[in-house]
């Protein structure tokens, strides 16, 4: 598999690995990720996934194969329509839509898809290494899969029009206007990733899957007075878990919890 599993206590990493050209995307790996996070749904044990790029690869993902003319390329309104429902499960949606806290670490160069595919996760540790771009226009297309509204949706539309018009954004910058929310020397990025997946891990793990949809699904409520409504309701759920029990007892009786995701 292209991408390489592992999983350390509950949380899992997943590693872009193409090492030979630059962890280059493929289709190959959209159908991986969209078989893992299938397969990680519906494991308990796992609380927290890392998303990376093989570092022998020297990046996150250089994005789009360019070497295959089929690449960007669709020869007929058939073919198009044919696609659509492939496209409808592209890998972008895939990790927006899973239901556990994401982390991209960013290795080096995110290009194309590959920085399209770090803004679906749900938090951003870059290294100093790293490097977005989408150079999509360029090449006489555009972001695809919402890359620009992604974008914005973490910058805003300023600094997403800046990117998605080719300009290159580097890791101080990412980290200063937003997109990466820690910014790490290089050799401590995995560790520095570990450490933040595990203490999200180790919280409430419903509560940390409704808070992703919290703010997933708010940003799309125009509304902040909806949003809280609903909000009313995932807060009197997630009161009737065990764990929400369990924390509460724990912190009264000045002891570690316990959660079981129940």
């Amino acid at each position: 598999m292209p991408v390489l599993f592992e999983q350390r206590g509950h949380v899992a990493i997943l590693t872009l690995s193409r090492p030979t050209a630059r962890n280059a995307w493929g289709e190959d790996y959209n159908e991986d990720l969209i078989a893992l996070c299938e397969r990680m749904e519906g494991d308990r044990n796992i609380r927290c996934v890392i998303l990376t790029g093989d570092e022998e690869g020297g990046a996150f993902s250089a994005g789009a194969n360019l070497k295959d003319e089929n690449t960007h390329a669709t020869h007929s309104a058939a073919q198009f329509i044919e696609e659509l429902p492939r496209a409808r499960k592209f890998v972008t949606h895939i990790l927006t839509e899973f239901s556990k806290p994401i982390i991209a670490a960013v290795n080096g160069y995110a290009i194309g898809i590959g920085c399209i595919a770090t803004l679906s996760c749900d938090l951003i540790i870059a290294s100093e290494r790293a490097e977005w771009r989408l150079p999509q226009v360029r090449l006489g297309i555009l972001p695809a899969h919402a890359g620009g509204v992604r974008l914005a949706r973490w910058v805003g539309k300023g600094n997403a029009m800046r990117v998605a018009m080719g300009f290159p954004l580097k890791a101080d910058e990412a980290h200063r206007i937003g997109l990466a929310q820690w910014l790490v020397p290089h050799e401590s990025l995995m560790k520095e990733a570990m450490q933040v997946a595990e203490t999200i891990a180790a919280m409430p793990p419903l509560a940390g899957r409704l808070v992703k949809e919290s703010i997933n699904r708010g940003l799309d409520i125009p509304n902040v007075g909806d949003a809280a409504l609903v909000d009313v309701y995932r807060f009197m759920i997630l009161q009737q878990t065990e764990d929400a029990h369990e924390a509460h007892d724990a912190w009264r009786q000045r002891r570690e919890p316990t959660f079981k995701g129940k």
